[in-house]
């Protein structure tokens, strides 16, 4: 991917602070607007509730660690708060970014940045598609934020952000890394984002468990239904063309043997993966604990789509589509075993 070609009408003035808006201010949204607070004049836009909790209270981010960090950004519940923005930055689900680029539209000038920090595959495109003549990057976040409170949100993985290389970048990156959220530029989004949709597919898995990430990572039979899935998802790239970019020491293609292994081996040849500490839970579980829709549609059901296109089976991950689905109008937070999920997939036709 080439960078984007440097617009004057783009620039920054860099002897003032970088005005950020966070659009879609939940969990992510929230915590990378927290933590730019510190650097920039940031302001929050989300949900007349939850915004009212952040004026009340303060915004407060562990994590991941012993890490404590407590911000007051400003907070708005308008798109209109956008206006004059340097950034937006975009942290809907997946199938609201149609909306939200709607909705922002009528309110970004040329010189505003858009970033999409969301998972999928092509929220960038919808988003360059819907605001013609703005500069849209892909962004990539690789850690797990969970809500613990009103106004807490807890990071319980590590990683840096990464962002699609271009001029426009480079002035977000550098306010970011100074305010402690390190920022890679890469050439290559699609196949980051492909990487990241390999290892999400762990969501619906961990949100079907209940457990903790940990523990639920730590269990081979849980691993062995992320493995299926990862064979299918490997398999449907492969046919589109599509090579998972490499963003962990194991490279994506050993990951679903990796995952086989027998705990002990695992723990041992695989620890990054279990760095995460005991609060950790994925976005999918926090849906589906408050009873919110997912975005199993963008990750098992990517994966599905794909295969249909190229005449590949998927059924591991129609499984699991189906089970959060279920679990979606249920209400009710499922607590699948590892053997059960195992078994759902070996009664597959």
């Amino acid at each position: 991917m080439s960078e984007n070609p440097v617009n004057p009408a783009n620039s920054v003035n860099p002897a003032l602070p970088l005005r950020i808006a966070v659009f879609g201010a939940g969990s992510i949204g929230c915590r990378l607007g927290g933590a730019l607070a510190a650097r920039a004049d940031v302001t929050l836009i989300g949900r007349p509730a939850a915004m009212a909790e952040l004026d009340r209270a303060g915004l407060t981010l562990t994590g991941p660690g012993d890490r404590r960090l407590h911000a007051r950004p400003r907070t708005a519940t308008d798109a209109s708060a956008a206006a004059g923005a340097d950034y937006v930055l975009v942290t809907v689900k997946s199938a609201d970014t149609a909306a939200a680029a709607r909705l922002l539209d009528p309110h970004l000038d040329g010189r505003t940045t858009v970033v999409s920090f969301q998972n999928g595959l092509h929220n960038a495109r919808v988003l360059r598609e819907a605001l013609p003549g703005r500069t849209v990057l892909a962004g990539m976040v690789p850690y797990n934020v969970v809500r613990t409170g009103p106004a807490s949100f807890h990071q319980g993985t590590g990683g840096q952000l990464v962002l699609e290389r271009a001029d426009a970048a480079r002035r977000f990156a550098a306010v970011a890394g100074s305010a402690g959220l390190p920022v890679g530029l890469r050439a290559d989004m699609p196949r980051v984002q492909a990487a990241k949709l390999l290892m999400n597919l762990n969501n619906a898995v961990n949100a079907l468990s209940g457990r903790p990430l940990r523990e639920q990572l730590g269990s081979r039979p849980y691993r062995l239904v992320l493995a299926r899935c990862q064979r299918e998802a490997l398999a449907v790239f492969a046919a589109a063309g599509l090579s998972p970019a490499r963003l962990t020491p194991v490279p994506p293609e050993w990951m679903p043997s990796v995952l086989g292994l027998p705990d002990a081996v695992f723990r041992r040849v695989a620890a990054a993966s279990l760095r995460v500490d005991a609060r950790a839970r994925s976005s999918m579980w926090e849906d589906l604990q408050r009873g919110r829709p997912t975005e199993v549609d963008e990750l098992q059901g990517e994966v599905v789509a794909l295969a249909g296109r190229h005449r590949l089976p998927a059924p591991a991950n129609r499984c699991l589509l189906d089970l959060v689905h279920a679990a979606e109008a249920a209400g009710t937070p499922p607590a699948w075993s590892g053997a059960e999920l195992l078994a759902a997939l070996d009664a597959l036709p």
